[in-house]
């Protein structure tokens, strides 16, 4: 028996399908999900039992990203079709975006970098958005989420309670907009968690909203930083949104000698990534890429990769049993892990804001008790033999508040708003300091061995404290850092940073 060219065309196009399908990983009734039908179309289409339509080839070339291999078996059966009637009724053409039903937002083009830098990682992601919806979009959802030890979820959960993500490490900036026209992202916060954050990102700020309506398109860009001590070796993109094109690029130092290799998950299987990342370095930089025209929607695609070099940091395969240490690590990436904003970032050489006292009361107070929140948890990381300053702008607050624990540990800190060095003695010394913004090195500084302060009460009065020898000392540091200065911009032009692991001192109090 013979076949039309109709019904041979119509075997091509299943064929196609079945094979995508197959490529893909999915079962039919997977597919039938993803394409909106019911479980047994899918079944019924390959079987040869109903006839392929137009949507339904629209729908499978879109799941499947064939790369128009499916949609063009269909326009051949289709052509054949109206060959013998050419006033049979046509069905539109397929527009160039087409997306299944129920599509709002469309990610055009998503650029996804991850740069290791000083201890830490910095997430930044830029995506070209559409809105081929019919409502306009005035949230996006960014989702933050780390696991240390992947291989050990009991493990990384016992990890992330004792070294929970804060906001204050985490430093996020969006925008949306390109250029001189970008505006910044107002923020929300949707889930707090130890390992994990959902930010609403909204389209308006204090000057005004700014959605993006029907047919318009716009760039958001955001990023945020997360210390190593936090980050396990793997960078994951997940298509939530129906995606075009998505590029995924590493960043990390040459001498790391860094090895990466990538991986896709989809509903039915974890797969090597089906094409092979490129590598080129810039300077001391090894830049690692890795792009896709055809990102499956719901997919994951991961990188992961292992450093061999000297100084590189370490990943183990398991926590510690206890879950309260974790490996041997930088100090500043401990520093930074407790949510210290580190040397590099702007409002660390910005002058902080002062108090409006006593009418910003409750402003003042809520940066005090964040300081002290945060001493108590650096505390706890350790041993501050020397005693220890902490100022809001190194918690990422731009407020001209600070609080000073003295060597002697049954000593409160002391509380400074709006201080200011009034008077200081004629005679100084010269001592090592560290600086919880820069906790790797140690620096000879010089500093008068007494000071007079004039600060404010939360009532708004002024009064002048003095402080003396060590006290001096770390309330000199701490105002620096309300000025914008760090202990560096104080050293002499021929005094060399001392690395920590070099630091004789370590532990002991300044001697007088």
């Amino acid at each position: 028996m013979t076949t039309s060219p109709v019904d041979r065309a119509a075997d091509h196009f299943v064929t196609a399908l079945a094979q995508w399908r197959n490529d893909r990983g999915m079962t039919k009734k997977q597919l039938a999900a993803r394409m909106g039908f019911d479980p047994s179309y899918v079944s019924h289409v390959e079987g040869r039992r109903h006839k392929p339509t137009e949507d339904f080839a629209r729908r499978a070339e879109a799941v499947l990203a064939a790369g128009g291999a499916i949609w063009q078996r269909f326009q051949e059966y289709d052509e054949l079709r109206h060959a013998r009637s050419a006033a049979a009724h046509r069905d539109p053409p397929v527009p160039a975006q087409w997306m299944p039903p129920g599509t709002g937002l469309i990610v055009e083009q998503e650029v996804a970098e991850l740069t290791y830098l000083d201890g830490a990682y910095r997430c930044r992601i830029i995506r070209a958005l559409y809105n081929a919806g019919t409502e306009p979009v005035t949230r996006y959802m960014m989702k933050i989420s780390v696991d240390r030890y992947p291989q050990d979820p009991s493990g990384s959960n016992r990890h992330h309670r004792a070294f929970p993500l804060t906001w204050e490490e985490l430093d996020i900036e969006a925008v949306a907009g390109d250029g001189d026209a970008a505006e910044p992202m107002q923020q929300r916060i949707k889930l707090d968690r130890d390992a994990s954050k959902e930010v609403w990102l909204l389209f308006a700020n204090e000057h005004g909203q700014f959605p993006l309506y029907p047919g318009e398109r716009t760039t958001i860009s955001y990023a945020y930083t997360v210390g190593e001590e936090k980050w396990g070796q793997w960078f994951q993109r997940a298509m939530r949104l129906p995606t075009r094109s998505l590029t995924v690029r590493l960043d990390f130092p040459v001498h790391f000698e860094p090895q990466v290799w990538g991986v896709e998950t989809s509903l039915a299987a974890e797969v090597p990534v089906r094409t092979p990342l490129e590598r080129h370095n810039e300077r001391d930089r090894a830049i690692f890429e890795w792009s896709t025209d055809q990102p499956l929607l719901n997919a994951r695609y991961r990188l992961e990769w292992r450093f061999r070099g000297v100084g590189a940091p370490t990943y183990e395969d398991s926590p510690p049993l206890n879950g309260h240490v974790v490996p041997e690590q930088r100090a500043s990436a401990r520093m930074k892990g407790a949510g210290i904003i580190q040397r590099g970032s702007d409002v660390l050489r910005q002058r902080a804001r002062h108090f409006q006292l006593p009418r910003e009361l409750a402003e003042a107070q809520e940066a005090v008790t964040a300081l002290l929140t945060a001493l108590h948890r650096l505390e706890s990381l350790h041993d501050f033999s020397k005693g220890v300053g902490l100022a809001a702008p190194q918690i990422g607050l731009s407020a001209a508040a600070a609080v000073v624990r003295p060597p002697e540990r049954d000593v409160d800190p002391v509380v400074l708003l709006n201080p200011r060095v009034v008077g200081e003695s004629g005679d100084g010394d010269e001592q090592y300091e560290g600086c919880l913004s820069f906790f790797d090195y140690r620096g000879l500084v010089r500093r008068p061995l007494r000071i007079e302060v004039e600060h404010a009460r939360f009532d708004g009065t002024r009064v002048i404290t003095s402080f003396e020898l060590a006290m001096a000392r770390l309330v000199s540091h701490e105002i620096d850092h309300l000025e914008g200065r760090l202990y560096v911009d104080r050293m002499q032009a021929d005094s060399a940073l001392v690395p920590v692991s070099d630091y004789q001192q370590s532990g002991r109090p300044w001697s007088y």
